[in-house]
């Protein structure tokens, strides 16, 4: 579809001599980058083309008449190729917004804000709510990073402003009658949120005598690098749903992931949300090889494959739970 259409047109330059016989695969990644795509953004993708294929008719149509309102819609829909049907076209849009939140850290409209390189919520506008003239980072939004020690440390308090006050802020506003501009925002946020609360990694850090602080959500485990892998447990377990940029093979993911259980779709507290990742941190990310203080540790096949795993259950859900989000509260 979206990667296919560019391979043949990029195919036919080169056969017509128009274009000189360079990598397709340095095209398709050229091409992605309008925008940049962090999960990493495939993940992201991923949970959002989960939600889409959810949504019911109505709230499929107010989410993207919402969507239209950001300022990247724009680049999302020229990053787009002519020809694509409209279904199409709307799924993939509806995927990019979802990395909106995590593409604007590149973007110089946007400052970061609060202290520790913009992750602690100490601004005096950390938990605003004001819509698209809000062009501050927010990068404690992403996670609430829930503490735990293995030896006794003193647990640091947890920041004020986080993923799970933002995301019942960003509930309550949509189904609201506050301004669209306000709703698109939020909206946008939440479609990112849902997922990041849902990586075990966004909503747990361990502390101890090393770190006292704690690890940034695995942010300070260093990892053997392996031909160029992850570094860090954090980066790790964000890259596990994929790390690729082409909206397009998103699809053709999520038809390898099985549905989610109604028993857990139904839960649709966001703090049931967070102790789950938080209790899924503690019991399958700081385990085996992973042992106490800031390695570096190598990862076993076993302890992949099991991440692996792990990670696809948790995308399906946060987009089924997404689904659910947006179809009762949307307004």
């Amino acid at each position: 579809m979206f990667k296919n259409r560019i391979t043949q047109s990029v195919q036919s330059l080169i056969t017509n001599k128009l274009l000189a016989p360079i990598s397709i695969s340095a095209i398709l990644v050229a091409t992605a980058a309008l925008p940049s795509y962090s999960w990493f953004d495939f993940g992201h993708m991923e949970v959002a083309c989960v939600a889409y294929n959810h949504l019911n008719p109505q709230t499929k149509a107010r989410a993207l008449s919402l969507l239209k309102l950001n300022p990247y819609y724009q680049k999302w829909n020229a990053a787009i190729p002519s020809g694509t049907n409209a279904e199409d076209r709307d799924m993939l849009i509806f995927e990019q917004a979802a990395t909106w939140p995590d593409v604007i850290k590149n973007d110089k409209a946007y400052v970061s804000d609060g202290s520790n390189g913009g992750h602690r919520a100490d601004s005096p506008d950390a938990g605003q709510n004001i819509g698209y003239a809000d062009h501050l980072l927010h990068k404690y939004w992403h996670f609430t990073d829930t503490p735990f020690t293995t030896d006794g440390t003193p647990l640091p308090a947890i920041e004020k402003f986080n993923a799970q006050t933002q995301i019942q802020t960003f509930r309550k506003a949509i189904a609201s009658d506050c301004s669209d501009d306000v709703k698109s925002y939020d909206l946008t946020w939440l479609m990112h949120l849902v997922g990041d609360v849902h990586q075990p990694l966004h909503c747990a850090m361990r502390v101890s005598q090393e770190d006292r602080e704690g690890d940034a959500g695995g942010n300070r485990v260093k990892l053997f690098n392996e031909r160029g892998g992850p570094d860090n447990l954090h980066s790790f377990w964000d890259g596990l749903p994929g790390t690729e940029r082409v909206p397009d093979n998103v699809a053709a993911a999520v038809k390898n992931l099985h549905s989610a259980s109604r028993k857990l779709t139904a839960k649709m507290d966001e703090k049931v949300w967070i102790d789950e990742s938080f209790r899924y941190a503690q019991k399958c990310v700081y385990t085996g090889p992973i042992r106490n203080g800031d390695g570096p540790f190598r990862t076993t096949a076993g302890y992949k494959r099991h991440a692996q795993e792990l990670s696809k259950e948790r995308v399906e859900l946060a987009g089924e739970r997404l689904a659910n989000l947006l179809n009762s509260e949307l307004n």
